[in-house]
């Protein structure tokens, strides 16, 4: 069973291929496999971890592309459903001129909205020793029971829980359900990852001193907030730190955040350690590794192509192979 289980949305980003155009200007797109939670489960595969997605996507051809792709990642697929019923989803992404992804999504009924807690292996979920889940299937139902209680089981089974608010204003009824319900996401977790823009949606708080506490009054025991180029801040109760940003040269940025989270929980994962028995300087070690693998996300187009592998990384960072050691 994976080390790393994530829930979420599996679809099909359509990134445009003109940086710096919104969707309304773009006239050309390239196809990638996409979604959060899917892009976290690769990013872990390829740093060489065990994970597992959990989701459902329709019996069709972009279905079976973002099977393909996750195989292709390593990542395992005993809870990749293809349903016949339903849509995989479609998004088309353009990239504004600050690096800022435009989003809109084009199935209003997608498979991905439709895993029920039926759907669920409790021993799948069980065995993980970290379960990572997002705010799009906080959403709709039936998969907002499922992703409660599959973030229920995996907190009972003694699991690290992680969570990415992820924020998509077009998806959500009204921001005052959206804020409701990001909220409920965050008092059921252990780790957070926001953006500073999710940040202050969810705590009313700019200054990532009183808004990263606000989050960690909430319940988390790890906070952290990236900063897109400029690196990130982190929280743990004890110890407010700052992680500078590594300059790279840009090409797209849709899964830059995917990629920081997914190397967040491999470093987490390897540690071998709760996250409260953490020193400042285990944290910045792992900090700045998931700020690297964010970093070389954004120098590639597509968020799963453009993953880094752990030889990669440590590369950026200056580190030898771990082959070399």
């Amino acid at each position: 069973m994976p080390a790393i289980v994530c829930l979420g949305e599996a679809l099909i980003d359509f990134v445009s291929s003109q940086f710096g155009m919104g969707l309304v200007q773009s006239t050309g797109f390239e196809k990638a496999a996409g979604g959060a939670t899917t892009n976290v489960a690769a990013g872990v595969a390829v740093l060489g971890s065990d994970s597992g997605l959990i989701a459902k996507v329709g019996e069709d051809h972009f279905g079976e592309f973002l099977r393909q792709s996750l195989w292709d990642a390593g990542v395992n697929l005993d809870q990749f459903i293809l349903t016949p019923d339903y849509a995989t989803q479609l998004a088309f992404v353009a990239v504004d001129e600050k690096g800022v992804p435009d989003f809109s999504f084009h199935v209003k009924r997608s498979a991905d909205q439709m895993l029920s807690v039926e759907d669920l292996s409790e021993d799948y979920i069980g065995s993980s020793q970290i379960f990572h889940y997002g705010s799009i299937t906080l959403i709709n139902e039936p998969v907002r029971a499922a992703t409660l209680r599959a973030i229920e089981i995996a907190g009972d089974s003694g699991a690290l829980i992680s969570y990415d608010p992820n924020l998509r204003p077009p998806l959500w009824p009204d921001l005052d359900t959206a804020h409701e319900w990001i909220c409920r996401g965050v008092e059921l977790c252990d780790v957070i990852k926001v953006s500073e823009e999710e940040m202050t949606f969810i705590t009313g708080e700019e200054g990532p001193a009183k808004g990263m506490r606000a989050l960690w009054d909430m319940g988390p025991e790890l906070v952290a907030v990236t900063r897109g180029g400029e690196g990130c801040y982190f929280f743990d109760g004890r110890y407010l730190g700052e992680v500078p940003g590594i300059k790279v040269p840009v090409d797209e940025t849709t899964g830059c955040g995917d990629a920081f989270v997914a190397a967040l929980l491999v470093q987490l994962l390897e540690s071998e350690r709760d996250v409260s028995d953490l020193e400042p300087d285990d944290l910045e070690e792992i900090f700045r590794f998931a700020n690297a693998a964010g970093a070389l996300t954004a120098t590639g187009k597509g968020a799963i192509p453009s993953l880094p592998t752990r030889d990669e990384v440590r590369e950026l960072l200056g580190l030898p192979k771990e082959d070399d050691w």
